[in-house]
């Protein structure tokens, strides 16, 4: 299965079983318009532009929807999955919590905020969505390995994932990665390999071996146009939760940028097929400065981005190379939100303003969020009367490193009651 860009062999030529994609019909180049086969491929043939599922979606109801599992293949009918996805053994995550947030509401000066909490996906991070999907393609393409360059919770994903389907596992690292996002992957797998290099020198590598090695199915590389639809269902959950209806804003982390355009493609998915009402909504990205390529670009109002060297905490979010970058401008200037960037502190402040208001332990990426929101109110960015979705992507317990300095030691005490009293604990 190696990743070649060269015209995709016919689904009877792959071997791959009827309805092995369930409603997806081709692989469509987001640039030229282009399409292939599906099957192992992502660069399109004629132009080299990214590859992404096409659909021909039946008409699916709200009801039939609602009546589905408790996780993300409630949604089966708009992914490329097959319809008996759930007979397949993989880790179930999806449909986790959108808790309301009047405390944190009032703490940023907002009318009306949700957070969408993916912590509690079974590997406490939302990359168990998109590797569900990605798994379900690895199988349909008979892939002897699974595997993938990762900054970390994607690592986890992968090898929690691979373990529970039975299917060899190898993940890529930067040697730096923080320690518990190290130790989270190497439960699951004898196979996790630390490379000297940032996320987009593991990438690089990643890609070679995808492009030289038979029978391995690297998620974000051979079969991303797959694994990237899993991000679809942060928002088909988001407007379900919400009612059936589609909110006034969300700000989402950008990494490589996939989670953003895919949340926008969830709800034009969902507007084109009668399920929510269609209304105006803006997108927000959410970036660190020490690896903010795409904020760079989107206030210096211009269409390239510019590759960077990270150098931030928040390394779940350190992609100095965005695939998706172009895409997420695109998106925040057509939908009239923004690119915004915080520094490592005010990553902090955000890990401990969200724990502090809501009980949610964020990592890095959701303080990232969590300040991103904070300056863009202060900024004027983003219009506080209207209904804000602000997204976590993570736990708290994989980036413990990053606070452990903004919390106070206990207070040690004699066990007497006396001692209590003198401590002037309350």
């Amino acid at each position: 299965m190696s990743a070649v860009v060269s015209e995709a062999p016919s689904a009877t030529t792959t071997g791959l079983r009827e309805g092995a994609f369930g409603h997806a019909t081709a692989l469509a180049c987001r640039e030229c318009g282009h399409q292939v086969d599906l099957g192992p491929f992502y660069a399109c043939p004629e132009c080299f532009g990214p590859l992404e599922i096409a659909y021909d979606f039946p008409a699916v109801t709200r009801e039939e929807i609602e009546a589905g599992p408790a996780n993300i293949w409630r949604y089966k009918a708009l992914l490329p999955v097959p319809t008996d996805i759930e007979s397949s053994p993989n880790t179930e995550p999806g449909f986790t919590r959108l808790l309301e947030a009047d405390n944190l509401a009032r703490e940023l000066g907002i009318a009306k905020v949700w957070v969408k909490d993916d912590s509690t996906n079974p590997t406490n991070s939302f990359k168990d969505r998109v590797v569900a999907c990605a798994l379900s393609a690895a199988r349909e393409l008979d892939a002897k390995v699974f595997a993938c360059p990762s900054t970390g919770n994607l690592a986890n994903a992968v090898a929690a994932a691979g373990a529970r389907a039975g299917i060899k596992t190898v993940v890529f690292i930067p040697s730096n990665l923080e320690k518990p996002k190290q130790v989270n992957s190497a439960i699951f797998t004898e196979n996790l390999v630390a490379v000297d290099g940032n996320y987009d020198d593991v990438n690089k590598l990643a890609s070679e071996i995808a492009g030289e090695e038979e029978g391995g199915a690297f998620v974000n590389v051979n079969v991303r146009p797959y694994y990237a639809e899993g991000s679809k269902t942060l928002g088909y959950e988001i407007a379900e939760q919400l009612g059936w209806r589609l909110p006034d804003q969300v700000v989402i982390p950008v990494a490589s940028g996939s989670q953003l355009t895919k949340v926008d493609k969830a709800f034009q998915e969902l507007i084109k097929l009668g399920l929510v009402e269609e209304k105006p909504y803006r997108i927000f990205g959410a970036q660190a400065e020490g690896c903010g390529p795409v904020a760079t670009a989107y206030k210096a109002g211009v269409d390239a981005i510019r590759p960077v060297k990270p150098d931030t905490i928040a390394k779940s979010l350190a992609i100095g190379n965005p695939a998706d970058g172009i895409y997420v401008l695109d998106i925040a200037r057509r939908t009239g939100g923004a690119v915004e960037e915080v520094t490592d502190e005010e990553i902090r402040a955000g890990i401990v303003l969200l724990a502090r208001t809501e009980g949610i332990f964020t990592e890095t990426a959701g303080g990232t969020t969590v300040a991103v929101t904070k300056k863009l109110v202060e900024t004027g960015q983003l219009d506080p009367t209207l209904e804000t979705v602000v997204i976590n992507t993570g736990h708290g317990l994989k980036t413990l490193d990053a606070v452990s300095d903004q919390v106070s030691a206990a207070a040690t005490i004699a066990p007497t009651y006396a001692a209590f009293k003198s401590a002037g604990i309350v």
